[in-house]
């Protein structure tokens, strides 16, 4: 650059003051200075765009839900590294989903709980998913009992159905969290036998969190989780417009998002709902609580397979938690609710620090391989 073109290192918003002072006017036909203003007005707007204002900017578009005090609950709910412990007290989850079309999300859900902390994740999907999945990682206890119609012949489907629910209720009872949904597919054979495999985890008193094709699911068979004060539903753009749909009969309304999510939640009765967007809000039928600190503008799929794995472990941490003090603070109680606001802030926060070093190259594996460090952040591990 010629050195009449250069722009000197000194404060910006000092040269924004000469542009509007009378020295600076005679100048103002330049070429050269009309470049320059455009450049210091150019730079202002981005050095001044902080995450923070990113973030008020949310929560003005979002009505009048509390934003949660998102750090602190992950410091209350997450459990220090104890060696006294044994294996599986730190978290047992497993992911229902996984088909021939779909392989990479239950494994981004299970892995993701495994990276935040979990002891032991499982898999439980289609046969034909199974060989794959497990070549993703060796971490996950694979199980491919599920079955697709196209493999079951009318004939054998409620021998099979039933063999399916009693393989899978010799393990129910041992976790602390099932995730329903994450690449399942929209096959009814199998969505019939994931339909008995929630009224097992209902009946053993085990925690849900439905995402995907699970949504899918729940959206035409709200019995499925009516009731439940143990189940999550979360729900993206396109899932919470057949949700509103289905249960208020009419549109999504994004000038009064946090009442009609209160009232989409009051009226299925007892899940806690967490809407995924540009802010996260969340409500189990009695408050709103919204999570809008910025993350990342990379859209790239598979991030609600992480927080849905996320979720599932924060929610069975939180209930031990809150099952074992007493917590007088003006902080949520529901350790669902606990659980959404601790899975939807580190995601966040993981995102943005995979953006950070990968731009637009960022990918959803790149966004789990900061999840440790984003919850070393806020909890350090000694």
């Amino acid at each position: 650059m010629h050195p009449s073109n250069a722009l000197p290192k000194h404060d910006i918003n000092h040269y924004l003051n000469l542009l509007d002072s009378p020295n600076h006017c005679m100048l103002a036909s330049s070429p050269i200075v009309r470049r320059q203003q455009f450049l210091i007005r150019s730079l202002r707007g981005h050095h001044n765009r902080t995450n923070m204002e990113r973030t008020l900017e949310t929560k003005c578009a979002n009505g009048t839900a509390a934003e949660a005090d998102a750090e602190n609950i992950l410091r209350r709910i997450t459990p220090a590294l104890d060696p006294s412990r044994h294996k599986g007290q730190a978290g047992k989850i497993a992911v229902f989903g996984g088909c021939r079309e779909y392989t990479g999300a239950p494994y981004f859900a299970a892995i993701s709980a495994l990276k935040i902390g979990a002891d032991l994740s499982h898999v439980f999907c289609t046969k034909d998913a199974g060989a794959v999945i497990k070549s993703y990682s060796p971490e996950l206890i694979v199980h491919p009992l599920l079955e697709e119609s196209y493999s079951v012949r009318d004939d054998e489907k409620a021998s099979v159905s039933s063999k399916v629910l009693y393989e899978v209720g010799k393990w129910m009872e041992r976790f602390d969290c099932i995730v329903v949904g994450p690449g399942l597919g929209r096959d009814p054979f199998l969505l019939g036998c994931v339909s008995e495999i929630m009224k097992l985890a209902r009946q053993s008193n085990t925690p849900i969190v439905i995402d995907g094709d699970g949504l899918f699911l729940v959206t035409n068979n709200l019995d499925l989780v009516k009731g439940y004060p143990l189940a999550v539903l979360t729900p993206n753009v396109n899932e919470y417009k057949r949700l509103i749909q289905k249960v208020l009969d009419c549109e999504v309304n994004d000038q009064d998002a946090p009442q009609q999510l209160l009232s989409l939640a009051g009226r299925i009765g007892g899940a806690t709902i967490l809407r995924k967007g540009k802010s996260d809000l969340i409500s189990d039928g009695e408050t709103v609580t919204m999570v809008s600190m910025y993350g990342s503008p990379r859209r790239c799929g598979g991030q609600g397979d992480i927080l849905s794995g996320s979720v599932a472990l924060f929610s069975s941490w939180a209930r031990q938690q809150t099952s074992a003090t007493d917590d007088s603070s003006n902080s949520p109680r529901n350790p669902m609710v606990l659980g959404c606001i601790a899975g939807s802030s580190l995601l966040r926060k993981a995102a943005s620090l995979a953006f950070m070093n990968k731009k637009r190259a960022t990918l959803t594996t790149d966004i789990i391989e900061y999840l440790g460090k984003s919850l070393e952040d806020i909890c350090p591990a000694s």
